[in-house]
């Protein structure tokens, strides 16, 4: 039995940031392994891919990253341990990333060359199906994965989707916003996107968040994109070139976000993954409402 060209199976991890903006902690430590509550952020990530349907995570890996391959493998002496102490409890949360064979993948980018090169980086794992990207350092708490609803509006519109959310009010100048075609509920079609436009100029109030469904159209752009804004090769200036020929729908996804590449958004989603925490909830609130 062969499997539909058109699910999307697939998701892009791109980790091989310096995570300069939660320098010091990510100095020796992968910023995507950093803690949110009990687990790694990459821990919370791979939840929301499998709960997607996901079954081939890519990740886009730099020097000096092995710990993500450490994380996701057997760490056979403490399994050991943790069953000869008979602590089954802890030895089944140690255990519960590991992949089935098959749903992990390591390409390397040798450069940090931008979120664009660390697509196209994973090019032949792709092939040719659409696919998904998600940004690590973002984290979406939902009811539905937000990458789920994202890849429902994929197989709704056959394109390419963004996931978007309100900007705060005074603050589309700090992001990439997008142009829609009218606004009819959540799922819209995109005429455009402006990057961090002026005060007053913007198209909308919708930002361009840590989630998308490309077609593998997008490779053949990437393959000869020039460099753009900090001088690396942009993702959505090979976005902005594939929407001239292919649809693109922004969707206002129902969620949260936390960005754990900034101190504070660390912080935010700690406690908020902490308020959320199945056994862990109340003693989480009394330790934070403590703290006020």
């Amino acid at each position: 039995m062969t499997t539909s060209p058109s699910r999307v199976r697939k998701a892009v991890l791109p980790v091989a940031g310096l995570g300069t903006r939660v320098l010091p902690a990510a100095k020796t430590t992968p910023k995507n392994m950093l803690n949110v509550f009990d687990r790694p952020i990459l821990s919370h990530i791979v939840e929301e891919a499998r709960a997607s349907g996901i079954e081939h995570i890519i990740f886009v890996v730099g020097r000096g990253q092995g710990s993500i391959e450490d994380y996701f493998d057997h760490a056979y002496e403490m399994e050991a341990i943790l069953k000869a102490k008979g602590k089954d409890d802890i030895l089944a949360q140690v255990v519960a990333d590991l992949p089935k064979p098959g749903e992990m993948s390591y390409v390397r980018q040798m450069a940090p060359l931008g979120l664009g090169h660390a697509v196209f980086c994973a090019r032949d794992l792709i092939g040719d199906e659409p696919f998904a990207v998600m940004l690590p350092d973002m984290l979406m708490m939902a009811d539905t994965p937000a990458l789920k609803q994202a890849i429902d509006a994929h197989e709704k519109t056959g394109g390419n989707v963004v996931v978007v959310e309100q900007a705060p009010e005074g603050e589309t100048h700090k992001y990439g916003i997008v142009a829609l075609d009218g606004q009819d509920g959540r799922l819209n079609r995109m005429t455009g996107m402006v990057e961090k436009p002026p005060l007053g100029t913007e198209p909308s109030n919708l930002f361009i968040s840590g989630r998308y469904v490309l077609t593998p159209d997008i490779f053949p752009l990437l393959a000869d994109q020039q460099t753009g804004a900090g001088g690396e090769i942009q993702l959505t200036d090979a976005m902005a070139r594939l929407m001239k020929v292919k649809d693109f729908h922004a969707l206002e996804y129902e969620g949260a976000t936390y960005d754990c590449g900034d101190p504070v958004g660390l912080l935010r989603a700690n406690v908020a993954y902490a308020l959320e925490h199945a056994s862990l909830s109340e003693a989480a609130r009394a330790a934070v409402t403590g703290l006020l």
